[in-house]
């Protein structure tokens, strides 16, 4: 389903296929909207009440007894080594150094490296252990498949073209190669951070026992947002402008849906008990590494830029201010892989 409804789509609108799996990929094949202010303010609502929402969940829920962790530790040697490595990644992406050109557009994992080091270094101070530390097979495994997995959304971004890279023309080979090993720092970032969010004591001693939502019918709720979910995937090639958003809540709601419906794991299993801490962990995990993925991208010579229909004004760095929601579905995404490859015999809500 994932894979095969935006172009079966495409294809259901008599349009031709080609353009869609060129490679390197193209974007200049689709049009879009300019910037619309009802539709704006309309995705304003939309991201200020999500955000207002966990204000909401934290405020009814922040005075409930944290679990005490183990007495912190000295932060390892090796964090000191991700922060060293990672501040001389950031120099070197965002300056111009002649001797280091045939680099220069390489700086996107060695930074991300750097940082993924260092959210497991907090992570280890705090508790004694680290995914890293704990998981280390595990996590080194986490890479190739944190490639596949933002390939996908590369593979998505085909019918809608809301990003396009700048400074990376290579041929299909190199462009493949350079792409997956960028891509697969996404998944440990993520991961790595929403981790170190659960050490924080303000989201440690909230976000649990409050407002449960126990659907009356789950299987039919599950099959109904199943249905809907695949027809958004199928359209977003015919209505890129329409839809676009559709891109980052279709295939978590498909993958919830389906696993809802199998009796398996998913992020929102908590949600029936009133434990929210892992959705809005792994939501804010990913709106964190969003903020870094797009400061650091500002100033590097390899860079995306966006072209996303209606709310293309106002930026913070490249990103327009309102994708900025879009992370928030996003890292729930994360969670449904990087959860169950991590922790396969544990509850998803229960990290």
């Amino acid at each position: 389903m994932l894979l095969g409804l935006p172009p079966a789509g495409v294809l259901m609108a008599g349009r031709p296929i080609g353009p869609y799996f060129a490679f390197p990929p193209r974007s200049d094949f689709v049009s879009h909207a300019p910037f619309s202010w009802p539709v704006f303010c309309v995705y304003a609502l939309v991201g200020t009440g999500a955000l207002a929402f966990i204000l909401f969940l934290w405020a009814r829920s922040r005075n409930a007894p944290a679990p005490a962790l183990p007495t912190k530790r000295p932060f390892p040697w090796w964090g000191w080594a991700g922060i060293g490595w990672g501040t001389a990644a950031w120099l070197f992406a965002w300056t111009r150094f002649s001797w280091f050109a045939p680099f220069q557009p390489h700086t996107f994992f060695p930074l991300w490296l750097g940082y993924i080091l260092t959210m497991n270094a907090l992570i280890h101070k705090r508790l004694g252990h680290c995914p890293l530390s704990s998981r280390p097979g595990r996590f080194i495994l986490l890479f190739p498949l944190s490639a596949i997995f933002w390939w996908f959304f590369e593979y998505l971004n085909r019918f809608v073209q809301n990003w396009h890279y700048l400074g990376s023309e290579y041929g299909a080979w190199h462009y493949a190669l350079f792409a997956t090993i960028s891509f697969s720092t996404v998944l440990p970032a993520v991961l790595s951070t929403q981790r170190w969010l659960l050490t924080l004591p303000w989201i440690r001693r909230a976000f649990e026992g409050v407002l449960p939502i126990r659907p009356r019918h789950p299987a039919r709720l599950a099959a109904w947002t199943l249905f809907l979910s695949a027809a958004v995937l199928a359209g977003i090639g015919v209505w890129p402008d329409l839809l676009f958003a559709g891109l980052w809540v279709a295939p978590l709601l498909i993958m919830v849906a389906l696993q809802s419906l199998t009796g398996g794991r998913h992020p929102l299993e908590g949600i029936p008990k009133g434990n929210w801490r892992g959705v809005v962990s792994w939501s804010l995990a990913a709106l964190l590494c969003g903020f870094f993925w797009e400061m650091w991208n500002a100033g590097s010579l390899s860079r995306w830029e966006y072209t996303v229909p209606f709310v293309q004004g106002s930026r913070i760095f490249a990103m327009p201010i309102l994708g900025y929601a879009g992370y928030l579905p996003f890292g729930l995404t994360c969670a449904a892989v990087a959860e169950i490859w991590m922790e396969p015999n544990t509850s998803a809500q229960g990290r």
